[in-house]
């Protein structure tokens, strides 16, 4: 029996899986998860890549002792986020977080080189202030030095497999985030990259999900104790949650749910009009070349950050911990709070870029609520309840945008990841869309990590074969209007 390793690493924290076939069923196995932290580097918040590569790495010790050591494994992460290696394959430029502020001012300059519209038919992809493309003119604005330097570009999924295998490769999913891809050829865009003032020699050949990269190198070896063999997954994240969606017709709508909640659908071909521009739909590859047509929605991020908040919860050496006296509040609490406060009026537009990372999310909401003449929330209650009914409001609102661009009419919202787990959420997002939702499974990330290697290892012969599996293997739970 074959076993095989997903390494799923999001926004906030990261996880090992191993996953097999048995019996036409996949089981699941967590060996080890660990937090993903930021830090402070010559002024800007940076992703601590050496941290999570130990955390890679000490995975793959937790898989080794408990005899549970794969044949195959490969990474996922989430979009846009980059470093630079020189020739020598080592990095030159810091992994810069897209939460970081390098770009809030950049938008104007940008619009000069690269017009918004244009851009958009030529890759699908929605503007967002942190997109690849503007990171790359801001650290070009600030570190030419580092881009003169550069041999390779690569997302941080891509250099985690260059660190296991010691090839570069890009991979075709997360790429696509970058806004350098076409969405017509599904190759880097040399007419952007021209525009941009990007080196051509940077951006490698585009490698699809399935390909095969090779095995350990020595080094990685000896530190994990056993070898393996490393399969790009699709690595962006959400790429892998949509490929493990259970969905029970080509009419359902799916949504992977967690820091941020993508809400969107599969297309075999892009949708590059001026409306879905002007509905900031992107258009991100997908497994087997499709595409999903999807909005970015700010997410669970709103309800972690108000819990972390209220709790006086901070990092300290990569735990979670009190920073002070005051009542710690659970997910549960919040969810009770908010249940009680049915009936308070006030919501938001969840995709403002003034929740992306407030100094205070509670006071951006209240502000958010007061400039805009509604009720401003004055306990937890009330606060959890705009929130909740918020995001809501923005599965709605997305759902009907779905409709209009694509002509189409769906029969389900299908949500996989953590956030499928929140039945409060689920319950308001079935009555606000007037949709059934199925929630599950909740590791859905790491799951379409898995498919992708088992499709390549032949276990299934085809995505529908996979999410049949994935069906039969997983509760799924429905709510109804």
């Amino acid at each position: 029996m074959r076993t095989y390793l997903a390494v799923d690493i999001g926004a906030s924290s990261g996880r090992h899986i191993l996953g097999w076939v048995e019996d036409g069923r996949i089981r699941l196995e967590e060996v080890y998860r660990f937090p993903n932290l930021q830090k402070v580097v010559g002024g800007h918040d940076c992703w601590d890549i050496e941290a999570l590569w130990g955390h890679i790495l000490a995975g793959l010790k937790a898989c080794r002792e408990r005899g549970r050591t794969p044949d195959f494994m490969g990474i996922d992460t989430w979009a846009v986020d980059f470093v630079l290696v020189d020739g020598a394959g080592r990095r030159v430029s810091n992994a810069v977080s897209y939460r970081d502020a390098r770009t809030d001012a950049l938008r104007a300059e940008a619009e000069k080189l690269l017009p918004f519209a244009w851009l958009y038919e030529r890759t699908g992809i929605q503007y967002q202030p942190f997109n690849t493309i503007y990171q790359l003119l801001a650290l070009r604005r600030e570190h030419p030095e580092q881009l003169e330097a550069a041999e390779r570009f690569l997302m941080l999924p891509d250099y985690f497999h260059y660190l296991l295998t010691g090839r570069t490769e890009n991979e075709y999913t997360n790429a696509t985030s970058t806004a350098l891809v076409s969405a017509h050829t599904g190759d880097w865009d040399g007419e952007i990259l021209s525009a941009a003032g990007l080196p051509r020699k940077l951006f490698g050949p585009l490698r699809t999900p399935g390909t095969v990269l090779g095995r350990f190198t020595e080094e990685v070896q000896r530190e994990a104790g056993f070898d393996c063999t490393v399969i790009l997954p699709a690595t962006h994240d959400t790429g892998s949650a949509f490929l493990a969606v259970p969905a029970r017709d080509e009419n359902a709508v799916y949504l992977s749910s967690g820091t941020w909640s993508l809400l969107g659908v599969e297309n075999g071909a892009p949708i590059t009009s001026a409306a879905s521009a002007a509905a900031n739909f992107t258009n991100e590859g997908g497994y087997g070349r499709r595409f999903r047509y999807l909005k970015n929605i700010m997410g669970l991020w709103m309800i972690q950050s108000i819990r972390r908040e209220l709790s006086g919860l901070c990092y300290v050496a990569g735990r979670e911990e009190r920073s002070d006296t005051g009542r710690e509040w659970t997910f549960p609490d919040l969810i009770a709070a908010a249940a009680e406060a049915e009936g308070f009026p006030s919501v938001v537009n969840a995709n403002d870029e003034r929740f992306l990372a407030p100094v205070s999310m509670a006071e951006a909401v209240k502000s958010a609520c007061a400039e805009s003449g509604q009720s401003v929330p004055g306990t937890v209650g009330e606060l959890m309840q705009c929130v909740y009914r918020s995001l809501a409001e923005c599965y709605r609102s997305a759902v009907e945008e779905l409709r209009t661009l694509t002509g189409r009419a769906y029969t389900s919202i299908n949500i996989v990841g953590g956030g499928c787990q929140d039945g409060y959420l689920n319950r308001l997002t079935a009555r606000a869309t007037g949709l059934p939702v199925l929630a599950g499974p909740v590791e859905g990330t790491a799951l379409g990590n898995l498919m992708a290697q088992m499709l390549a290892c032949g276990e299934f012969h085809s995505p529908a074969e996979a999410r049949a599996a994935v069906r039969r293997s997983f509760t799924i739970k429905e709510v109804y209007p």
